[in-house]
């Protein structure tokens, strides 16, 4: 039997119209047919339209969003409510056998959907040649409008007993109830198809241009619109990054935390349906025995009492309820003290976790990443994005999501307990208040964007003048500096203050809203209590303590929201950080090195910083085992870029660096580096003591090896003349050491390391012509026996180097030794150490400020000074 037997007439035909409402087959029959048949047969022609002239568009161009995702959820449920239907009303409700247009109904809308599915993708993945519309094909937006269409016209029939909207009374008992099951699955479909429609209307999944255009777009404009995307595009796109730090794998302690703070919330959802009903039942008890009348009307079958009883027992249960739950005197609540508790220690793991994998990170990006970004900025960016990832998990699990599970719950109880029209009350205000305020809060992120964007500059301007706290003395530049400041403040506080306006506007809606909302409920609940005798007084209590239990969250709701957008920001700035790739990385297969003798060969390499400016041109020479080599040269020759390249800061563009035959982009980079010690031109410190930062050569050695290599480098009598020796704290980047002694920690830590290689880059360029001799016995020390490469640009300092390579705009233009490139009076060394030695001709003079006090006070003092100079 297609319809069932109350739905069919005496000559076997369909019954349209019946007891107020039209009957169930004939509008399951007639939507189905209806909504099946558009979109199979318009859909189909679209599909073939679309598969025969359609242009694919390539992924890369394709635009993530968060609220097409959404739709594609949406339809799947969509697609798979028919089927759940029918195993609910056949399993969970024992019906035996359905009528056949129930499974009319389950399989066409099922397939409808599904279909509209693919439709919907055709239409982000291809193109047609024609001019782009701004949104989805007719076709599906029709579709969607007629799927709202048919769940709202069942409104018709809503007086009609034959409908889930009107009481059933069930043959074992006299209570009255509805179709809970029908009526939800009703629910869910009209709040789904409206939500897709919505959605449908600003197609977030279709491009918004002709593909030949985007085809046209640069990189930096691909990044450009990226920077604009939701920050909850963002979010999605970056959750499989986040997930391993939200659910702590291998930590079963914690993870049953998780599982108990779960529970609570559960248990918390629960509390707010009985708090609401026990407030209820109280108040009819307490009618009831002042007046000595009966109500009629109680919910969940409350027993009746008599006169002047005294309900103890339903107060003590509401007080030990509002303990748990917390509200008013009862603060917190005992269930939030405990979940609060238990979700310090996950909060723990994942702020250790994602520290640990962010700072790692940033040590792997590569130098000229490093080079181009302030560190006040960078250092800001990872402590927001750390803090931010704690503050969403708190937000969303224990603020949001409870706040909308209360909704749901509160729609589906009035619905149940007092009529539909407290539901679609409820269900209307607080529709409109999430959705105002999700779309004014996402128009106020370009703001909160540019606030933020202003608050890192503020202050990256503040970090980087006081790193520079000589520079600035130096130049007097103090009232410049606090000048600089001032206005990065001032258009930081301009911004913040157009930021504090959006928000004034959407607290005044969001007012609004719920004060329209809780009045409409309001006299309506008093209508059916003193006119129409249809609820208690008991149920008007019950009313407004429910629904301001709910608004209490809900008035916070914009402000979490809000704070989830700045959290989601702040971590999608951190979360870019992981994004980015280094420069250089090591190749899957990549290898430790093994260096045995220590050969270097560079093979006709060459490397540019930008493309339009070469750096190194076709650069080839080789460095024997144990052998010298200096390479010296004008500024801008590329000198130092040799050694970046070597220790691998940079990979070449072509050509090929070897060291005893190993191509150094073969093998990892840490095994490398390992095997290479260097002293740079500008040694920086850390602000810890002597010894940690000597011991930072080899974190294994022993205060013995240490003091050793301290000897060696001929530090270790001056380091005793500190106020607490090894002990002694450097400062900041090493500022309370000189310039010779902080060389000398260099030059120590670098003997303390034992390298294979020796990379001296102008190691004592910075020094001046006394220190620097003192320190060239040390530096000597230290590459004795090993292959050296030097930089330099006082020629005096490599004169003893068995090669001597001079490099012109990028290209090797003469090599030998010392000795062979002076024999040839026209060669440019000859001209550069002619130049020099005209420069430095007075170097035996005393020329500091402290050469001319000794000769001040003390002639032989100054004497004995200059006789151990020319010693």
């Amino acid at each position: 039997m297609f319809c069932s037997l109350n739905e069919t007439s005496a000559g076997g035909g369909m019954i349209v119209w019946a007891q107020n409402g039209f009957t169930l087959c004939f509008f399951d029959t007639l939507t189905t047919s209806i909504l099946f048949g558009f979109i199979f047969i318009l859909g189909l022609i679209q599909y073939i339209f679309y598969k025969r002239y359609g242009f694919k568009i390539e992924r890369e161009y394709i635009d993530g969003s968060v609220l097409y995702a959404i739709q594609v959820i949406l339809t799947i449920l969509l697609a798979c409510e028919p089927i759940l239907f029918y195993a609910t009303e056949t399993t969970a409700l024992g019906k035996t056998k359905l009528p056949n247009y129930t499974i009319f109904r389950c399989v066409l809308r099922t397939i409808a959907w599904l279909f509209s599915l693919l439709i919907l993708r055709v239409e982000r993945t291809k193109t047609m040649p024609t001019a782009q519309t701004r949104g989805h094909g007719l076709t599906i937006l029709t579709f969607w409008c007629i799927a709202v269409i048919i769940e709202l016209f069942a409104l018709i029939s809503y007086r009609s007993p034959l409908w889930f909207f009107q009481p059933i009374v069930r043959r074992d008992s006299s209570i009255e109830e509805i179709d809970v099951v029908r009526f939800s699955y009703w629910i869910f479909r009209a709040i789904a198809t409206i939500l897709i429609f919505c959605i449908g209307l600003r197609a977030p999944g279709v491009p918004r241009r002709r593909y030949a255009v985007m085809l046209n777009r640069s990189h930096s404009q691909i990044e450009e619109e990226k920077m604009k995307e939701s920050v909850w595009t963002k979010f999605f796109r970056h959750f499989k990054t986040l997930a391993p730090f939200i659910w702590p794998r291998g930590h079963w302690g914690l993870q049953i935390n998780i599982i108990i703070c779960i529970f609570i919330l559960v248990v918390g959802r629960l509390l707010s349906i009985e708090v609401p009903r026990y407030t209820k039942l109280i108040t009819d008890e307490l009618i009831q025995s002042s007046n000595g009348t009966t109500d009629t009307f109680l919910n969940f079958g409350a027993k009746l009492r008599a006169p002047n009883s005294w309900p103890w027992k339903l107060v003590t249960i509401l007080m030990i309820f509002r303990f748990l739950q917390g509200a008013g005197p009862f603060g917190s609540g005992m269930l939030g003290i405990i979940r609060s508790t238990l979700w310090t220690k996950i909060e723990q793991y994942t702020t250790q976790s994602l520290k640990l994998r962010v700072f790692s990170h940033l040590h792997h990006l590569s130098l000229s990443w490093h080079l181009t970004r302030k560190t006040g900025e960078v250092l800001r960016i990872v402590d927001r994005g750390t803090d931010s990832v704690d503050s969403l998990l708190n937000y969303i699990l224990f603020s949001i999501v409870p706040t909308i599970a209360d909704i749901m719950i509160a729609i589906v109880y009035f619905v149940v307990q007092f009529n539909i029209w407290f539901g679609i009350i409820v269900f209307a205000t607080m529709l409109v208040y999430l959705l105002l305020t999700i779309v004014i809060t996402e128009w106020r992120t370009k703001y909160k964007k540019e606030m933020n964007t202003l608050d890192n500059a503020m202050s990256g301007t503040a970090v980087d003048s006081l790193l520079n706290f000589e520079t600035v003395k130096y130049y007097g530049a103090e009232q410049y500096e606090v000048t600089q400041y001032k206005d990065t403040i001032q258009k930081y506080q301009k911004a913040e203050w157009i930021n504090q306006l959006t928000l004034q506007l959407l607290n005044f809606v969001q007012s609004v809203l719920i004060g329209i909302g809780l009045t409409i409920g309001s006299l309506y609940c008093a209508w059916l209590v003193s006119i129409k005798h249809e609820l208690t007084v008991g149920d008007y209590v019950l009313f407004g303590t429910y629904i301001l239990q709910l608004y209490a969250p809900l008035n916070y709701f914009g402000t979490y929201y809000r704070l989830i957008q700045q959290a989601f920001i702040d971590m999608e700035n951190m979360l870019d950080l992981l994004d980015i790739k280094s420069d250089v990385e090591d190749s899957p297969f990549a290898k430790d090195i093994v260096i045995n003798n220590g050969m270097i060969e560079f093979e006709n390499v060459c490397f540019h910083y930008q493309s339009e400016r070469p750096i190194l041109k076709n650069i080839s020479f080789s460095v024997l085992p144990g052998q010298t080599i200096a390479i010296v040269g004008p500024s801008g020759a590329g000198k130092s870029t040799i050694v970046r390249l070597l220790f691998r800061f940079y990979d070449v563009q072509s050509g090929s660096i070897k060291i005893d035959g190993t191509d150094i982009s073969t093998v990892t980079q840490n095994s490398l580096r390992r095997s290479i010690g260097v002293v740079p031109q500008d040694t920086v410190l850390f602000n810890k003591d002597v010894l940690y930062n000597i011991r930072y050569g080899r974190v294994t050695a022993t205060d013995r090896e240490v003091e050793n290599a301290a000897r060696t480098a001929e530090m270790h009598d001056r380091i005793h003349t500190f106020p607490e020796g090894y002990k002694t704290i450097v400062g900041e980047r090493g500022l309370k050491l000189s310039g010779g002694e902080k060389q000398r920690v260099a030059i120590a830590r670098t003997l303390l390391k034992a390298p294979t290689i020796v990379l001296l880059d102008e190691a004592t360029s910075a020094l001046d012509t006394f220190t620097e001799r003192q320190i060239q016995s040390a530096l000597r020390t230290i590459c004795e026996g090993r292959t050296t490469l030097i930089v330099a640009h006082r020629l005096s300092t490599i004169s003893h180097a068995d090669v001597i390579i001079v490099l012109s705009e990028g290209a090797i233009v003469e090599r030998g030794s010392h000795d062979e490139l002076l024999a040839k009076p026209d060669s440019v060394y000859a001209a550069m150490w002619k130049e020099q030695s005209t420069s430095y001709s007075d170097a035996d003079k005393p020329t500091t400020i402290n050469d001319d006090i000794i000769n001040l006070k003390s002639p032989n003092s100054a004497e004995h000074h200059h006789h151990h100079r020319r010693t």
